[in-house]
């Protein structure tokens, strides 16, 4: 995986990251985490800023996930069926993530990115569900930033170590779709007894 994200980095630098990551978002099979990292590794090699690729990272997800909520919006269950990759329509899974936004709501928009299977879905989803373009806006974006940031800070500090990020993934991908499920129930719950206390 180096030599490729290595001569991503290297030859096309920021434009690289924003273009993988948008593609990425969209659907396509790029390791977005590992991206992440790597270009985290790259910051530590004193090879890109910080701040400045984590700004691209973000402007790149957010164009990615804002594509996919328009063709959701637009062209809806239909054209996902037809032109997506099977995963996403095995098993009723789009049908699966719309129960989730009925039950919890935009905040599947923010907690998605950290949820293996799902990040690329939920824009889909959330434009076929009709949410509103400033809800989304809002979830989405800010799990892009926070997303794009953890993930390129982590990159930096582990420095040449960087790879360990993609065997923690594939290694404990379930128990990371096991803490996103886990941090939606709390949420959920958490507005349950908000508007329960607001009704009494």
């Amino acid at each position: 995986m180096k030599p490729y994200l290595d001569y991503l980095i290297c030859h096309y630098g920021y434009v690289g990251l924003f273009g993988a990551l948008a593609l990425g978002i969209v659907g396509l099979p790029i390791p977005d985490e590992t991206l992440l990292a790597y270009a985290g590794y790259s910051v530590y090699q004193g090879e890109m800023n910080f701040l400045l690729t984590i700004v691209v990272a973000f402007l790149g997800s957010m164009t990615g996930i804002t594509l996919s909520y328009v063709i959701g919006f637009k062209l809806g269950y239909p054209f996902l069926k037809k032109f997506g990759p099977k995963s996403w329509t095995e098993e009723g899974k789009i049908d699966r993530i719309h129960q989730l936004f009925v039950k919890y709501g935009s905040t599947l928009l923010f907690f998605g990115y950290f949820i293996p299977g799902i990040r690329h879905l939920t824009a889909y989803v959330a434009g076929i569900s009709n949410i509103g373009l400033r809800k989304f806006m809002l979830f989405a974006y800010l799990g892009a930033l926070v997303w794009s940031a953890t993930f390129i800070s982590i990159g930096r500090e582990l420095g040449n170590r960087w790879y360990i990020v993609k065997i923690f993934i594939h290694r404990y991908s379930a128990y990371l779709v096991i803490a996103g499920v886990i941090a939606l129930i709390g949420y959920g719950a958490y507005r349950y007894i908000k508007k329960a206390r607001a009704n009494a």
